[in-house]
């Protein structure tokens, strides 16, 4: 797993052993960077962040901060190390808690970012669960992107002031952009 663009570029980031992390496939991440508009400046979420790997990409494409969420202790150490390869760590927050307690945690800081990635486990019921928890949380202003990645199988719809702008299908992967919106879908 490389850092795929930007200031990092080529860097090689680690994962932990075992078999209880997916990873974003290099083209699914291609594909999201792609897409979404240029990074430059902005203030980027990355929930459920496994390995900090599309947290760290945003940075190396000269995303202002990016924070993670991720409940795994062992998987944020290794955020932690990714970042520090990166030179990135001055720029970054690590929560290890559940994603609805690291929600609180941020919105109690008051923080606000133009982007947001949540990568929940998959077949869980979580996808949906995400909009919700992110509904009431309100840390993407309003124009600002919303990005879940989640399984064909499973639903992800629009939900509160979240309204669904593109869907894109990898194989069993599907990334869901939602952009926020005051009316939304009430």
């Amino acid at each position: 797993m490389k850092i795929r663009g930007g200031a990092a570029r080529g860097r090689t980031l680690s994962a932990p052993k075992g078999k209880d992390i997916r990873i974003t496939a290099d083209r699914i991440k291609e594909s999201l960077f792609q897409i979404l508009p240029e990074m430059t400046g902005c203030r980027f979420l990355d929930i459920f962040a496994g390995t900090g790997n599309i947290g760290i990409e945003a940075l190396s494409r000269e995303a202002k901060t990016a924070d993670f969420i991720e409940i795994n202790r062992r998987h944020a150490l290794v955020i932690q190390s990714n970042l520090e390869r990166c030179g990135f760590q001055r720029l970054s927050e690590i929560i290890i808690a559940p994603a609805d307690r690291g929600l609180q945690i941020l919105a109690d800081k008051l923080r606000k970012y133009e982007v947001i990635f949540a990568d929940p486990p998959y077949n869980r019921g979580l996808a949906d669960q995400v909009l919700e928890l992110l509904d009431r949380h309100q840390l993407l202003p309003e124009g600002g992107i919303l990005i879940v990645e989640h399984s064909r199988h499973e639903s992800c719809n629009e939900r509160g002031s979240f309204v669904l702008s593109n869907r894109r299908t990898y194989g069993d992967t599907v990334l869901s952009f939602f952009k926020c919106s005051p009316g939304g879908t009430n």
